[in-house]
């Protein structure tokens, strides 16, 4: 019996090279950047001369949108950057065996919006090192429309099939735009940048005349749902889009197989079909398993692969591999997540996709390295905010065991023209990542309120869209008031809620009149503990380069936005972990943000920079905070001083500040133990009051003895009374920290 499954599995492995072809399309591109005038826009200007060689992925707002051009008005149109119409060509020569077959290019990502053209007759070019060079010639070229795409962060696909000639040179042609436009999500640059390029892989997918649907949405065309899932059995169920262009009645077989991760054929299935050639058409199979492996976050995050063939004439004319994890996701009201019937934290942290120097064009090197910061830091599950994001990156979170809560872009503003855009990118988010297991929510907007009856109505239409399209997963929205019954909120299954107390509004601590964030958490654990809540956003600006030794209440960034000190941070988010972990009123929370991030138009910051991560934008730095959460999630031995960084210290005496999860650590200051090491806000934090430092270098060191095995810090201070008049300083009374 295995080696019949092994010859299968050989067969499958042959038959897809011819089946379908997967082509990348990232080399040698031609590029040329706006703006433009009229007199550019024809073919003797625009599409001759020298363009810039690039490779995908690739943006034009790498620096732009990353450096400190100030401009006075921070809401208006008068960005820092270029926004506008750029232009990218590449030739290729289709070869004469795909002239039977049906040809598609596949987009997995533009910034913004898109107009893909063929050119049957291109301009003949010289690749030199730098650039491209296109020589003029009586005719031209002719361009041909091929279709468009509105939005930045999901893929597309578009059929050449018909369009192209054989065995002659032909022309893509892609102008794309990233202006802002009220009927396309994100409507503004404000929250975050849309950064413009092909900025994603592109690949050419060349299949039989019948195939598994491929310009579904740029969905795989096979869809996995599960049902009644136990370690004893799960239920399976395969929906397959099938599309027939060969005008004519075919009788076919659809043969679908679970493979185990050892390349075992675990179950087979066999469906004769006969495929019409008009419109796409669905084949359903159910496949019962017994005593399946569960996908199990992180602890076992177990992947099986169904592969999915269309047979013909006695042969396999195309084929489809997605990935399964087997697993059952839960949320119960004031109680938590539970994962296959366990109860599982959801430790979140939230990730914007783009990087210092690369923008959002990203490498695989550069999402793995992300993730394995996310992984350090014990998370257990992201918030990919607040776009769709890479299929690689899900795919690697599917591998990982991370759980994912995936979301379209309409965040922050609402205009009334974007309902249809909201619709199409919310439709392409599902399809395209439905088989995604470590994806438990389906997020519909964030922070969007008024006009309040077009919300609440367009709210409930994408909760509706989202449930027809995939109703085994939640949906969830978010709002930024503190309250959980505001108008907007509750047309969705689960009610995130993004506050910041301490640093919009409210205090870290009542230590005043305002509120905090255990007052709020108290009050809405008695008002809504039916709901299912999600503390979705709370964070703090913290710049590595701004110090203070102590941190105020109230880190008010509209009174001094240049000046964001590490110690508030650390303060904000001790005090607001050490809150969330004991309200089960939140069923999960995410810190915003896992790294710093773009923000090129703000009235914010002086800077185009969001400084909430716990890790600096080029990911060298892991500020304090950053350990906290290790500390606290991590299984992983963690014993951390925190104030590294402030290393020039005025005050004498002073409070020392240690995150251990290894149990109470030996405290010494040059060498002395500190008697008075206590626990602070929660049994991972730990503080010493009083701690006398003698004038120049002080050696700081925690250490923790767990059954031999020694774990410890070590930091170094000065201290001086000369440096507490250069310092910016808050005292735990002041309103305003950095004033």
């Amino acid at each position: 019996m295995k080696k019949i499954a092994f010859l299968l599995l050989v067969f499958f492995a042959s038959q897809f090279i011819f089946a379908r072809q997967n082509i990348p399309f990232n080399q040698d591109w031609a590029f040329k950047k706006g703006p433009f005038t009229t007199s550019e826009l024809n073919y003797s200007s625009l599409f001759k001369g020298n363009w810039q060689l690039v490779q995908i992925p690739h943006t034009w707002n790498a620096v732009d949108m990353q450096s400190n051009q100030i401009n006075a008005g921070y809401y208006s149109t008068n960005e820092r950057f270029y926004v506008g119409d750029s232009y990218y060509r590449k030739t290729f020569v289709p070869k004469a065996e795909w002239k039977n077959k049906r040809i598609f290019i596949k987009f997995e990502g533009v910034g913004a919006n898109a107009e893909v053209y063929v050119n049957t007759n291109p301009l003949k070019s010289t690749i030199n090192k730098n650039n491209v060079s296109f020589q003029s010639d009586a005719n031209n070229g002719t361009y041909n429309f091929v279709g468009r795409h509105q939005g930045g962060y999901s893929a597309f696909v578009l059929e050449l099939t018909g369009m192209i000639k054989f065995d002659q040179e032909n022309e893509i042609l892609v102008k794309a735009n990233n202006e802002e436009n009220p009927a396309i999500i994100p409507t503004n640059h404000v929250l975050f940048p849309v950064y413009g390029g092909i900025y994603r892989p592109v690949s050419l997918i060349v299949t039989d005349p019948i195939n598994i649907a491929v310009n579904d949405f740029a969905s795989a065309g096979v869809y996995i749902s599960q049902k009644n899932v136990s370690k004893k059995s799960a239920d399976i169920k395969l929906k397959i889009k099938l599309d027939n262009k060969t005008l004519q009645t075919k009788k076919i077989e659809i043969i679908s197989s679970i493979i185990d991760h050892s390349g075992k054929i675990v179950k087979t299935i066999q469906t004769p079909y006969t495929s019409s050639p008009q419109g796409q058409q669905e084949v359903f199979q159910d496949i019962k398993l017994t005593n399946p492996r569960l996908w199990n976050g992180l602890d076992d995050p177990y992947l099986y692969k169904v592969v999915t063939q269309i047979k013909a004439d006695n042969q396999i004319i195309d084929e489809v591999t997605q990935t399964l994890g087997i697993r059952k996701f839960e949320l119960k009201a004031n109680e938590g997540f539970f994962l296959n019937d366990k109860k599982y934290p959801l430790y979140g942290v939230t990730r914007h996709q783009d990087r210092w120097g690369k923008g959002s064009a990203l490498s695989n090197e550069d999402h793995d390295e992300d993730l394995a910061i996310i992984k350090e830091m014990g998370a257990t599950s992201i918030r990919l905010a607040q776009y769709q994001q890479s299929d690689y990156f899900y795919s690697k979170c599917d591998s990982l065991g991370l759980i994912v809560w995936a979301e379209i872009p309409f965040v922050n503003q609402v205009t009334t023209l974007e309902e249809n855009n909201a619709l199409q990118q919310l439709k392409e988010l599902i399809r395209q990542n439905y088989n995604h297991p470590s994806i438990y929510t389906w997020g519909l907007h964030n922070e969007v309120y008024s006009p309040t009856n077009y919300t609440i109505e367009l709210t409930t239409k994408l909760n509706d869209l989202a449930k027809t399209e995939d109703p085994d997963r939640y949906t969830v929205q978010v709002s930024g008031y503190n309250v959980v019954d505001h108008p907007v909120n509750n047309n969705a299954d689960v009610q995130g809620i993004n506050h910041y107390f301490g640093w919009y509004n409210g205090e870290v601590e009542n230590l005043t009149d305002k509120e905090d964030v255990e007052t709020w958490a108290n009050e809405i654990s008695k008002k809504f503990k039916d709901f299912k809540i999600i503390f979705s956003e709370y964070g703090a600006e913290a710049k590595p380069e701004d110090q203070v030794e102590v941190a105020g209440n109230y880190g008010n960034q509209w009174s001094d936005p240049a000046f964001f000190p590490e110690e508030f941070a650390t303060k904000f988010h001790i005090v607001h972990w050490a809150t969330i972990e004991k309200h089960p009123i939140f069923l999960g929370s995410y810190v915003w943000n896992t790294f710093d991030f773009a923000t090129p138009i703000t009235r914010l910051n002086v800077n185009p920079r969001n400084y909430k991560g716990l890790v600096s934008f080029d990911r060298k730095i892991k500020k304090d905070p950053f350990y906290w959460y290790k500390a606290n999630w991590s299984k992983e031995p963690v014993v951390y001083l925190t104030q590294r960084r402030m290393i020039n210290r005025g005050n004498e005496f002073t409070t020392i500040t240690i995150f251990s999860n290894q149990g109470t650590p030996m405290l010494t200051v040059n060498g002395k133990k500190i008697e008075n090491v206590k626990n602070g806000y929660n049994k991972i934090h730990f503080v010493a009051e009083n701690v006398q430092l003698q004038k120049g270098e002080n050696t700081v060191i925690a250490v923790t003895n767990v059954n031999g095995k020694l774990v410890q810090d070590k930091i170094i201070w000065n201290y001086d009374p000369k440096y507490k008049t250069s310092q910016k300083e808050a005292t735990t009374k002041d309103i305003h920290v950095g004033l």
